[in-house]
């Protein structure tokens, strides 16, 4: 591609960015340098969005183990996942694209139709042992740019305690109907029900989400009789009192803090709460959302792919691939996404972490389970929809409107 195509496509592209964003998970705020290339021809460079990994972490050895075996010296850069797409989005306009890019998988639709990556058939990249419902996140326009490093997803954490007290069997709760059963008794033994995230952001629209797709509705149709009832279901929550109004406000961060305090039969977060789970001072265990009318619903992965950008110098190319496939391995995934709290991307490694640690089989099972909120080759569409999305459940949550209008003037809006 010549720079002044680049130029023109990266422009449109960098407006479009701007409104994609990812559900918070994890990752804390950092920043870093953007020079790209490094000042000797044997050095290559990485971008990822873990600054919260210094030097010295294992994420950052296995990075430099794999330009070891890559033969050439690693230079890493980390950023923080909202600052990393209009960097990247720069660097490309510049000419001055990282050689590895590891981006969050909403995102890679968004710099696959700017022409900033390259597609999987070009470098070759195996993506053959990952899950298709994985993969799909990174792929558009039929084409696959990139490897998920491994996901996270959503789930329905429990406290085995206020369950016990409340006379609720775990194993009866298998559809919304038995859920908002478990929900009235739990309220009945004077306990409180189930906290999320209704906020008006990204993250809002993630935890909506599995009970949108757990409905039967796509996010082609955010206006049809099955969105509204998802969105009935969380309205009837805050109103018989199961869930709380402040999770109008809620971000997910928020909403797991009220669930450790003890005294909610559930809340509805993620993989990356694990540690904070062990640490909160009761038993409680991980039940995959249920759809409506039972089984395991989609819930939205979270989770990054290892991405090679165009380069001007295609010479790059073959060591970048060397070292995407290093980071992708099946040693390096399972390392990699104990690491990160992540579940692998394939079965053979997510079979490995549920052996080493039978609390991860819900887990492996939502991911099975998921999909990427850019799938169905939604692209850049789904930002637009997303905003919608999250905007409606705030009228519908707050009263402003009905669950049916604010879906309905939703779905015009997307239009």
């Amino acid at each position: 591609m010549d720079s002044s195509s680049r130029q023109r496509r990266l422009t449109a592209a960098a407006l479009t960015a701007l409104a994609v964003t990812a559900a918070a998970t994890a990752c804390s705020s950092g920043s870093g340098s953007t020079d790209a290339k490094g000042a000797e021809s044997g050095t290559y460079t990485i971008w990822d969005p873990y600054p919260q990994f210094d030097k010295s972490s294992a994420w950052a050895k296995l990075l430099d183990g794999c330009g070891t075996r890559a033969g050439v010296k690693i230079k890493r850069t980390a950023f923080d996942t909202s600052d990393l797409t209009n960097k990247v989005l720069l660097a490309a306009q510049q000419g001055n694209s990282a050689d590895v890019l590891i981006v969050d998988n909403p995102v890679v639709s968004t710099l696959a139709e700017a022409g900033v990556l390259t597609t999987t058939d070009d470098n070759k990249l195996d993506t053959s042992q990952a899950s298709a419902n994985l993969l799909g996140a990174g792929q558009s326009g039929g084409k696959t740019y990139g490897m998920p490093i491994g996901a996270n997803t959503l789930a329905l954490y429990y406290n085995k305690a206020v369950l016990k007290e409340a006379g609720v069997d775990i194993a009866s709760v298998k559809d919304w109907k038995s859920l908002t059963a478990a929900l009235a008794k739990a309220k009945a033994a004077g306990k409180k029900g189930i906290t999320f995230s209704a906020i008006g952001t990204e993250e809002g629209s993630f935890q909506f989400l599995p009970w949108l797709w757990g409905s039967g509705a796509r996010l082609t149709d955010i206006g049809s009789t099955d969105a509204v009832s998802a969105l009935t279901l969380w309205k009837d929550w805050l109103k018989q009192g199961y869930a709380p109004n402040s999770v109008i406000n809620n971000t997910q961060t928020t909403s797991w803090q009220e669930f450790a305090s003890g005294d909610y039969a559930f809340a509805e977060n993620g993989t990356w709460q694990l540690a904070n789970a062990d640490k909160a001072g009761f038993d409680y265990g991980v039940l995959p959302i249920p759809a409506a009318t039972g089984g395991n619903a989609s819930a939205p992965t979270g989770g990054e792919f290892v991405t090679i950008p165009v380069q001007d110098d295609t010479g790059r190319y073959a060591v970048s691939q060397k070292l995407a496939a290093c980071l992708t391995s099946s040693d390096n995934l399972l390392a990699t996404d104990t690491t990160l709290s992540y579940v692998a991307p394939t079965t053979e490694v997510q079979d490995k972490q549920v052996a080493a640690d039978p609390k991860l089989k819900p887990w492996v099972d939502a991911v099975k389970a998921a999909k990427g909120r850019t799938s169905d080759d939604l692209g850049t569409k789904y930002p637009k929809i997303s905003e919608q999305l999250w905007k409606a459940v705030q009228s519908a949550l707050s009263g402003t409107q009905s669950p049916e209008d604010a879906l309905a003037q939703a779905q015009s809006a997307v239009k």
